[in-house]
């Protein structure tokens, strides 16, 4: 099989973060789109979770969420520093004014956004590791985070929908609107 060709080769030197509520495909699509661009992949809860010792679920249960915001805001910052990569992000790590303001100087921030009832159907597959989701209504947490979240989301470089469509065609998206990105930073 031949590799397509990445539009941008050699223009790339920063990271690229995808954000967006979970369920919307940040992790999958993520590791899809390190393979395609060559680059290594990290996803920001995995990081944690090696960090603490313990799941992102168990770290945000315990502790609370101040605390693992904190700690994710930390390893965030850490990674946007590193090498150039694919950065996939809690669903909550962008609504933090600062998180927000330093990924986007440092890194090219993509919000996969995704409607509510495909977030839910994807986060019932895994419930035990959204520990936002346990109490109520999974819909109706979910319609509420991204009304709150929309307008820290909207402050990402690029928007690509994910909308239950083929991965690799989500991939091929954020190809593109990279490369139309970084033709208007030339």
């Amino acid at each position: 099989m031949s590799r397509r060709p990445v539009p941008f080769d050699g223009k790339l030197d920063r990271s690229i973060v995808l954000v967006g509520l979970m369920g919307a495909g940040k992790s999958t699509v993520g590791r899809r789109l390190a393979r395609r661009l060559g680059l290594p992949f990290v996803d920001s809860d995995s990081e944690i979770e090696d960090a603490a010792g313990l799941s992102a679920g168990e770290v945000f249960q315990r502790f609370g969420e101040r605390d693992f915001r904190d700690g994710e805001r930390r390893v965030v910052a850490r990674l946007a520093e590193g090498p150039v990569r694919v950065i996939a992000t809690g669903g909550g790590a962008f609504v933090s004014e600062d998180t927000r303001a330093l990924l986007n100087a440092r890194c090219i921030t993509v919000w996969l956004d995704a409607p509510v009832d495909l977030l839910t159907e994807r986060t019932a597959r895994r419930p035990e590791t959204r520990p936002m989701l346990t109490n109520g209504s999974r819909a109706e947490t979910l319609a509420r985070l991204i009304e709150e979240r929309r307008p820290a989301y909207a402050q990402a470089h690029i928007r690509v929908t994910s909308d239950g469509s083929a991965h690799a065609a989500v991939v091929e998206k954020i190809v593109v609107a990279i490369d139309r990105h970084l033709e208007g930073k030339s």
